[in-house]
């Protein structure tokens, strides 16, 4: 599995969670919502140092990650992350 964030999506986590060198940001499964690879659970996002790292993505000096005990949500599926115009928020793609 891997993680790739647009310039676009990068911008909107800088900005919205004030974001800087060494900071890291959780991509966590949530109980609800809606998805198009687990149904009856969605993707959720959080400022966070993590525990214990199953895959993670450097950018901008910045560690987005996805704790180990969470990648079953991804089932070989690769996570991308754009900004979404319409709702002024990150988008999730599973390819």
């Amino acid at each position: 599995m891997n993680i790739t964030l647009t310039d676009k999506a990068l911008e909107w986590f800088k900005d919205e969670m004030l974001l800087k060198k060494g900071d890291f940001v959780r991509f966590y499964v949530r109980y609800g919502g809606s998805s198009p690879i687990q149904e009856g659970f969605s993707l959720g996002v959080n400022k966070e140092e993590p525990m214990e790292v199953g895959v993670s993505h450097e950018q901008d000096g910045v560690i987005y990650f996805v704790e180990e005990r969470d990648t079953w949500y991804f089932d070989k599926y690769d996570l991308f992350v754009d900004y979404d115009e319409k709702t002024d928020g990150p988008s999730y793609e599973y390819k």
